[in-house]
């Protein structure tokens, strides 16, 4: 028992629950795979209803069988899965991420692991290298090649030897040689820098098939130098077990399906893409650094887990949306202090997530609201291109709620700022140099949508009158209900013990009563209403 769920267990509790489809009929990686799970994002299925697939007769476009099955979506293709992974319920997600990066659990080494139950090395890796595995193509008709998107790369600062791990996308190039994406200022790319200046190549890992704590670690954004492996821990509630890879000095995950050894030279860089990204557009080609392959090792008779990336949502996004805003809502109300936020909403359909961000606060300061804004911003280079900040009553998953905040709760002229030498982050425009994409200069929308002074209640009944006539719909058997905030009525302050009295009469029957003393109040028509 390691203590923690590795794929296999997953996905068999995931069968239990119904929700894997599993296509056994032949299916084209290159041309059929990912558009068909496409499909269940962009074709109207309600984000509850998204389940697993599991291919089980994977072909290429040269006619070429594979024996390895293909699953894409069981780590998060919604979040009732991602959580049944981590062992809570959905409401659970974000208590179980403010825990583990409280309380992370150190890794432990073993011998050996199930992951290095066949090793490919010498002769053996060089007539089958990756060609083994069917790697998907992830956009037919625009990608130049297929990718490993469910990619966790392990490397060291060569300096400290600190661990980090993340998640980024490699393109297959040849059966040893893989593209490594690492865009600007992440870890990855600051350990190449440090090994580039030293001389030497960068050794690493690329882990497929992780364990789900594992593989939801590896997104998140942490501080340089925390070891994501003991945030795993920490969301596992138990040490992640580490086995030493065979030809390079890097400790993987011993539960994993596979994981791809090698180094990465620092002398040269290499074209890589397109692809479809996550900003919902064809990413150019660019050069970046490659990785060449020293080893592949894997379980008996592996899984290879591929994630549906490319526009927002997607199973990539869902894995990163929970960790990544609790990161963000601690970074405000513990490192910067704003004890008035109350949680950070980061859109996701279409925008992935780093681009259009609400913060919600509780009867906040306006000089906190200023800082709530400028800090979320500022948190990553690519974040906050529009930062919206609203008051607790406003459901911020509710861009219809959030617009009625701006339309009623924001003066533009007082409440909005527009920020400029800011970052383009992850998103075109592109400069087509070949060169890795710098940012070029552009500039974030800060809009303050919270109260300024007490407003009339909302127009809606009570909760206790909403509630009762939800008792009769039910009983009329009428369509289940899913309720959207708001839907009752509450005051806002702008709202008197008078008012309160004549609302309690008329629910009473008694309106005549007030409508006696509205005759009382009656004034000459040359009064100016």
């Amino acid at each position: 028992m390691i203590g923690y769920k590795d794929l296999r267990q997953h996905l068999k509790d995931l069968e239990e629950q119904n929700l894997v489809i599993r296509v056994d009929r032949e299916i084209n990686k290159d041309t059929e795979l990912h558009p068909l799970v496409r499909w269940q994002f962009r074709g109207g299925i309600p984000e509850d209803q998204r389940k697993a697939f599991m291919f089980t007769n994977v072909v290429d476009s040269k006619g070429r069988k594979y024996d390895i099955p293909v699953v894409v979506g069981a780590y998060a293709a919604s979040e009732r899965i991602y959580s049944l992974g981590l062992g809570c319920q959905p409401e659970e997600i974000l208590s179980r991420w403010e825990y583990a990066l409280s309380h992370p659990v150190e890794p432990v080494m073993v011998q050996d692991g199930p992951v290095q139950e066949v090793v490919r090395t010498g002769a053996e890796l060089a007539k089958l290298g990756l060609e083994e595995f069917p790697v998907p193509i992830s956009t037919p008709g625009f990608d130049s090649g297929p990718f490993l998107t469910c990619a966790n790369w392990i490397t060291k600062d060569p300096e400290t030897g600190i661990r980090n791990m993340g998640n980024y996308r490699a393109h297959v190039k040849s059966p040893t040689r893989l593209g490594a994406r690492f865009d600007e200022r992440q870890d990855a790319l600051v350990h190449w820098g440090l090994c580039r200046d030293k001389g030497i190549p960068l050794q690493a890992a690329v882990v497929l098939g992780a364990p789900h704590p594992v593989a939801c670690a590896a997104v998140v954004k942490v501080p340089y130098g925390t070891d994501e492996l003991s945030v795993a821990g920490g969301l596992a509630g138990t040490p992640i077990r580490l086995v030493k890879c065979k030809t390079v000095d890097i400790e993987v995950p011993a539960d994993a399906e596979i994981v791809i050894e090698g180094i990465i030279p620092t002398e040269y860089l290499e074209a890589e893409g397109p692809f479809g990204e996550s900003h919902g557009y064809m990413d150019p080609r660019a050069y970046v650094p490659y990785f060449e392959t020293t080893a592949i090792t894997y379980r008996k008779n592996p899984i290879y887990t591929s994630w549906l990336s490319q526009m927002t949502p997607s199973e990539s996004s869902l894995i990163k949306r929970r960790g990544l805003q609790t990161t963000v809502y601690r970074y405000l109300k513990i490192e910067r202090g704003i004890r008035s936020v109350t949680r950070v909403l980061m859109h996701e359909p279409l925008t992935n997530l780093y681009k259009f961000i609400i913060v919600q606060m509780k009867d906040p300061p306006q000089d906190q609201v200023w800082m709530a804004l400028y800090s979320a911003m500022t948190f990553s280079w690519r974040m906050g291109k529009i930062v919206i900040a609203v008051d607790e009553d406003i459901d911020p998953e509710n861009l219809d709620a959030v617009m009625w905040a701006m339309a009623c709760r924001m003066n533009p002229v007082e409440d909005v700022a527009v920020v400029g030498g800011r970052n383009k982050g992850h998103g075109p425009p592109f400069k087509l140099s070949g060169e890795m994409l710098p940012g070029i200069n552009d500039s974030a929308l800060l809009i303050n949508a919270t109260l300024k002074e007490p407003f009339p209640p909302v127009s809606l009944p009570k909760k206790e009158y909403m509630e009762r006539a939800r008792e009769i719909w039910n009983e009329l058997g009428l369509p289940a209900l899913k309720p959207e905030s708001p839907w009752y009525g509450y005051s806002l302050g702008q709202w008197s013990e008078e008012l309160e009295e004549e609302a309690r009469l008329a629910v009473n029957g008694d309106y005549f009563i007030t409508g006696e003393k509205l005759t009382r109040m009656r004034k000459k028509r040359d009064i100016v209403i």
